[in-house]
């Protein structure tokens, strides 16, 4: 331990066990130091056997545990009846075409360029725009995501977006050759999204080595818990989609 830091043990030490002896300048120093100096972290005080006061140390740096959720069906149910009456509460009215979409852009926020998560290069039957409302929630899940793979000490991976916003025109041409496609797409409001569970961007540095493998599972089960987490605060329906690999997600 350093100079700096074992005087910051020492301090902390003499707050806990003479708290009356501890002036007001020593306590603004001590948190000045714990502030620049990444010192063990200070519990309270426990009593062991012998009735004497003694301070534990634990390593603030251990990474969180991956949890996931119990079961992906039952944690993320929300099924087409109940996204669509949110989507037609928050979105806009369906857009006809991509000329059309380009010209509502004070109702709609681009997408497309952004630093928290990816837009699947396949993405051929929908176009990168959503309500402000369903943008926010987008970019808080992706970096909530990115929040919890650092904190869990798993390499950093971006979200992949497969799908935004469907044209009528573009629910037209679905339909024609998609079983799962609906005509009445929640996609169509711009309040819709979905992010595949199967398939991350993975961030490396531009001049270092590549980041270590991660399996997919381990991503989901992240992800899984971020979005049970926004979904349970209210923010968005959310389905877990297995023949699509995704989950479809609409703001509320």
């Amino acid at each position: 331990m350093g100079l700096c830091g074992a005087a910051v043990a020492v301090l902390g030490v003499v707050r806990y066990c003479h708290p009356e002896v501890m002036p007001a300048a020593c306590e603004a120093q001590l948190a000045v130091a714990t502030d620049s100096v990444a010192a063990p972290v200070i519990e309270e005080p426990k009593s062991d056997s012998a009735g004497e006061r003694r301070v534990l140390r634990r390593d603030s740096l251990r990474p969180h545990p991956i949890r996931s959720v119990a079961s992906y069906n039952a944690c993320f149910p929300d099924v087409q009846d109940v996204q669509i009456l949110a989507a037609r509460q928050w979105g806009v009215k369906p857009v006809r075409d991509r000329l059309e979409a380009e010209e509502r852009k004070s109702e709609l926020v681009f997408i497309g360029a952004n630093p928290y998560f990816e837009i699947d290069k396949a993405m051929h039957s929908s176009i990168p725009y959503l309500v402000p409302r369903a943008s926010h929630l987008l970019q808080d899940i992706s970096r909530s995501f990115l929040d919890s793979l650092y904190v869990k000490g798993v390499p950093l991976h971006k979200l992949i977006v497969t799908s935004v916003l469907r044209t009528e025109d573009d629910v037209a041409r679905l339909l024609r050759h998609n079983g799962n496609a609906s005509e009445q797409s929640c996609h169509r409001f711009g309040t819709t999204f979905d992010i595949c569970y199967n398939r991350y961007f993975t961030v490396s540095p531009p001049d270092g080595p590549e980041r270590r493998a991660v399996r997919n599972d381990t991503l989901k089960w992240v992800l899984s818990e971020v979005l049970r987490d926004v979904r349970e605060q209210g923010r968005c329906y959310v389905k877990y989609e297995v023949k699509q690999g995704c989950f479809h997600i609409t703001v509320r």
